[in-house]
C-alpha cells in the first residue's frame, strides 16, 4: 500500500498555489490556486452534507470546472463515488445502494459557494473502502460496476512522474492541451486528465463537440477518441482537411483498430496515434506508440505491451499456461468485485487475477495480439467457430476496410456465420472470394453464410462497436 492515499497527489499538486492554467472553458482560464480552492469549498460542503467514508456520492456533471473539482472533493473526504450513465437503467441505478448523494451541476455550483471551513484538506479514505464504481459498458451483455478501492487507486501510475511507463512518458509530453468532453467522471477521461495535470498541461472543455472541429478550434494536442471517430476523422481529413497542426496524441479507446486502418490514421494524421488496451475491470493493459508502430508491422498488429507492473497469464480451456489462450492480467489498480453482484465477480476476479474473456498471443519482442472474445462465438454443428479469426481474414483483404461477424439460430446448422464489411475506398469487395479465403484458413464451418455491405458499423454508447444491432440485421 503506497504511503499516499488517492486523491492526495492531486491535492498536493493544486496546493503549489501557483498562477499555472490547468482548466479551460472558453474565455475563463481557472489556476492551480482557483482550483484549489475550488475544491477546498466543494470538500466543506459535501462534509457538512454528511459525505465521508463510506458514503456514496453519486455523479450527474458535465464537463466543468466546478465538475473536476467537486469529484477530486469526493474523493478527497472518502467518499465512495460512481458517474451516472446515461444508459444505466433503474435496475442497475438502485444497485449503487440507499442514501447517496447525488451531484449534479447544479448541486455542485451550491457547494462551490460553500465558505472554507479552515479544515487541513488532507485525503480521508480507508485504503479498503470503495472508493470508485465504474460501470462497463455492457458491450458483452448488462453492465457492470466495477469496485475500486482505495487501495488500488493510490497504486495507480497517473498522478506519478516516476511511475509512467515509457509508452506513458511519451504521451505525457504530448498532453499540453488535452480535450476533454462527455463526463469527466469517465475513467479514460479523468485518468488521462490526472495525467494531463502532472504532467503540467491544461484540460480543455470542448465547446461544442465534434470532430474534427474541436480541435482546431481549441488548438488541442491530445483527446480521446473512438474507433468509429477515427475511422470518421481519417475520412473527413482525406475529403475536407483541416488544420490539425496542433495534434500530438490521439488515445484510441474501446476496441483494438485492424493495422490497415491504424497505418492509413498513421499516414494522413501523422505519428499521433496511440493504440492501448484496457478493460473497466483492470485500467490500462498494455499500449503502444506512434514511433513503435511506424518502425514495425509486428507493432503495428499488436496493441502494445505492458508497463513492468502489469503482469499477464495466458491460458487454456483447462486454465494450463498456452501460447494462445485466453488473457488473464493482474494490475496494481485493478478493480475488486463487481458492486453488489457476486455471481459475476466469481466468475471474473479469480484468485487475484481478472479474466478479461479475450483470447491473446504475446509475440517474441512482448508484444501482445488480441485474437477475438471468449464469448464471440458462433455454435456450427455444435462446434465453437469464434468470430475474431473470421475478421482479421476478411480485414486483411485490400477491398475491405472494417469486417464484423455475427451469429444467427439457423435450421440446418444450429447456427450460422454472417459476416458484415465495410468496403475500403473506390473498391467492392468479391463475396466468393471472401468467403473462399476464409475456408481456405478457417475451414468450411467458418464460412459466412453471408456477407453484407454496410457503410459503417452501428456503435453503441460507449463507441464500441454494436454487434447487437448487426445480428438484429441479418433478420431484416
Amino acid at each position: 500500500m503506497p504511503a499516499e492515499v488517492w486523491p492526495q497527489p492531486v491535492l498536493d499538486l493544486l496546493a503549489t498555489g501557483d498562477d499555472r492554467p490547468v482548466f479551460e472553458d472558453g474565455d475563463r482560464t481557472v489556476t492551480t490556486a482557483q482550483m484549489y480552492r475550488l475544491v477546498r469549498r466543494i470538500a466543506a460542503g459535501l462534509r457538512a452534507a454528511g459525505a465521508g467514508p463510506g458514503v456514496g456520492v453519486a455523479l450527474r456533471l458535465g464537463v466543468t470546472a466546478e465538475a473536476f473539482a467537486a469529484i477530486i472533493a469526493a474523493f478527497a473526504v472518502g467518499a465512495r463515488v460512481s458517474g451516472i450513465r446515461p444508459d444505466l437503467t433503474p435496475a442497475h441505478r438502485a444497485r449503487r445502494g440507499e442514501g447517496e448523494l447525488l451531484l449534479d451541476d447544479v448541486r455542485v455550483a451550491e457547494l462551490a459557494g460553500t465558505p472554507d471551513d479552515g479544515r487541513p484538506l488532507i485525503a480521508a479514505g480507508r485504503p479498503d473502502d470503495v472508493a470508485r464504481i465504474i460501470w462497463t459498458s455492457g458491450s458483452t451483455g448488462s453492465p457492470k460496476g466495477c469496485a475500486q478501492t482505495y487501495a488500488a487507486m493510490s497504486a495507480a501510475w497517473a498522478p506519478y512522474p516516476d511511475r509512467w511507463p515509457p509508452a506513458i512518458a511519451d504521451l505525457a509530453t504530448r498532453l499540453r492541451r488535452y480535450l476533454v468532453f462527455g463526463s469527466l467522471s469517465s475513467q479514460v477521461m479523468l485518468e488521462y486528465g490526472i495525467l494531463t495535470l502532472a504532467a503540467g498541461g491544461t484540460l480543455v472543455a470542448a465547446r461544442p463537440p465534434g470532430f474534427p472541429g474541436m480541435i482546431a478550434r481549441h488548438r488541442a494536442t491530445a483527446s480521446v477518441i473512438t474507433v468509429g471517430k477515427l475511422y470518421q476523422l481519417v475520412h473527413d481529413q482525406r475529403a475536407h482537411p483541416v488544420d490539425l497542426s496542433s495534434l500530438r496524441a490521439l488515445m484510441v479507446s474501446g476496441s483494438p483498430v485492424a493495422p490497415g486502418r491504424l497505418a492509413e490514421a498513421l499516414d494522413v494524421l501523422g505519428p499521433v496515434v496511440f493504440q492501448g488496451y484496457g478493460q473497466t475491470e483492470t485500467g490500462m493493459i498494455t499500449m503502444v506508440t506512434p514511433a513503435e508502430m511506424l518502425a514495425s508491422p509486428a507493432a503495428l498488429a499488436s496493441v502494445g505491451r505492458p508497463p513492468a507492473v502489469t503482469e499477464l497469464s495466458i491460458r487454456d480451456a483447462d486454465g494450463r499456461p498456452a501460447t494462445e489462450g485466453e488473457l488473464f492480467v493482474r494490475t496494481p489498480a485493478q478493480a475488486a468485485a463487481y458492486w453488489n453482484d457476486p455471481a459475476e465477480t466469481a466468475g471474473v476476479f479469480v484468485d487475484g487475477w481478472v479474466r478479461t474473456r479475450d483470447l491473446a498471443r504475446l509475440d517474441g519482442d512482448g508484444y501482445l495480439h488480441l485474437l477475438g472474445r471468449i464469448r464471440d462465438v458462433v455454435i456450427v454443428h455444435a462446434n465453437l467457430v469464434y468470430a475474431g479469426p473470421i475478421e482479421r481474414i476478411l480485414a486483411a483483404d485490400p477491398a475491405v476496410a472494417e469486417a464484423y461477424v455475427v451469429g444467427r439460430p439457423d435450421d440446418v446448422t444450429g447456427e450460422a456465420v454472417h459476416a458484415y464489411v465495410v468496403p475500403a475506398a473506390g473498391h467492392t469487395p468479391d463475396a466468393g472470394r471472401l468467403r473462399a479465403l476464409v475456408v481456405r484458413a478457417l475451414g468450411e464451418a467458418s464460412a459466412p453464410q453471408t456477407i453484407r455491405w454496410i457503410d459503417r458499423v452501428p456503435v453503441g454508447p460507449s463507441g464500441k462497436p454494436d454487434k447487437r444491432a448487426l445480428a438484429y440485421l441479418t433478420l431484416t
